[in-house]
């Protein structure tokens, strides 16, 4: 698996959100390399996780519209006449 990177917009959001985050729920204040550190710890041990299980979702609809398809080609499919 590649390394998932994020933009410079994207990582700022989710760093103030971990930041945020500490504040509202932890009471403690975190500062932006501190907030930085822990998201790319946390991308790095537990994305692959996430990442994953992305996958499994998307694979599953993806089975459900084959199905959905399949299906509906066999609802056009013509009988064959009995020699």
């Amino acid at each position: 698996m590649a390394v998932i990177e994020f933009s410079k917009d994207e990582k700022a959001a989710l760093v103030l959100q971990v930041q945020r985050y500490f504040r509202d729920e932890l009471d403690q204040d975190l500062g932006q390399f501190d907030a930085e550190f822990l998201l790319d710890f946390f991308s790095e041990k537990m994305g692959v996780y996430y990442y994953n299980r992305g996958l499994l979702d998307a694979q599953a609809v993806l089975s459900g519209r084959l199905d959905d398809m399949l299906e509906a080609i066999s609802e056009i499919e013509k009988p064959i006449p009995c020699i």
